[in-house]
């Protein structure tokens, strides 16, 4: 029966041993490597016999520590979710026996808990984010939280901090809108729902905060209406004001506001001589 004949510290990394295996009539050669650990916890010496069995548990159990140590290195950067590191360790190509044994011993340890990971994610993604809770709880689905823990993460999300958080991403898309109060609406209402707050909150704090204001609507209106009348003004008086009225009024002006700036007359817009 094979025994151990020489146990050797890895110059490259010391926590690793060479194990080397000899039989009767035969030369010593390399048979596997183990981890300082698993070399004491299963009392690996020299002159042990090992036979082919033993060698396999040896592997085995060896496998594990080194799928573990893996994921206590990815877990080093931030939490993770079980299933992401499941995902992590399958890509490394461990087996599915070996990822089962390495999940156990990170719960042992209490280096995984989903629970935990999800109120802390809810926690950063509302507080740094500002992400609506839609959005947070497709991110959960997509990194193996389940339903219900997902519920229970967001109940910390409260209705006043949602709307607090779309209030400010809401002031973000409207000031860089360029076009009418209507179509800065519709483009701030799109942008909180593609962030995860419901229609209901988006279409109310788009409409709160883009309240109907004559004068900046004017101001918009002239500096649309601007690049119409560049790209009309030689046309006659009559087609002129009928594509200047239909170009605005598609931007969503005010009708009212649309005719007193083309009113103006083409003189006074080549000269900037703008009235409210």
């Amino acid at each position: 029966m094979p025994f151990i004949s020489k146990i050797e510290q890895q110059k490259r990394n010391k926590n690793r041993f060479n194990i080397y295996l000899s039989d009767e009539g035969k030369a010593e050669e390399y048979g596997f490597s183990v981890d300082e650990d698993l070399l004491v916890r299963m009392r690996l010496s020299k002159g042990m016999e090992v036979d082919e069995l033993a060698i396999m548990e040896i592997q085995y159990r060896d496998h594990v520590q080194k799928a573990f140590q893996s994921a206590v290195n990815y877990l080093s950067y931030r939490m993770r979710s079980e299933s992401e590191i499941v995902a992590y360790l399958a890509e490394k190509e461990w087996e599915e026996a070996v990822i089962d044994e390495a999940m156990h011993k990170l719960r042992e340890y209490k280096y995984v808990n989903d629970e935990e990971y999800a109120k802390a994610y809810v926690r950063t993604q509302m507080n740094v984010s500002k992400k609506g809770p839609g959005l947070i709880k497709r991110e959960l689905s997509e990194k193996g939280i389940s339903a219900q823990m997902q519920e229970e993460a967001l109940e910390q999300y409260t209705a006043e901090l949602q709307r607090e958080n779309a209030e400010a991403l809401a002031q973000k898309s409207l000031k860089k809108s360029k076009g009418s109060h209507k179509e800065a609406k519709q483009k701030a209402v799109l942008f909180l729902t593609r962030k995860g707050f419901n229609m209901g909150l988006a279409a109310s704090v788009a409409d709160e905060l883009a309240e109907e204001d004559e004068d900046g609507e004017w101001s918009s209106l002239v500096l649309m209406g601007q690049k119409f009348h560049r790209k009309y003004s030689k046309l006659d008086d009559r087609e002129y004001g009928q594509k200047m009225k239909t170009a605005l009024f598609r931007k969503g002006f005010q009708m009212d506001l649309i005719n007193k700036f083309v009113e103006l007359g083409k003189e006074r817009i080549d000269n900037q001589e703008y009235e409210l």
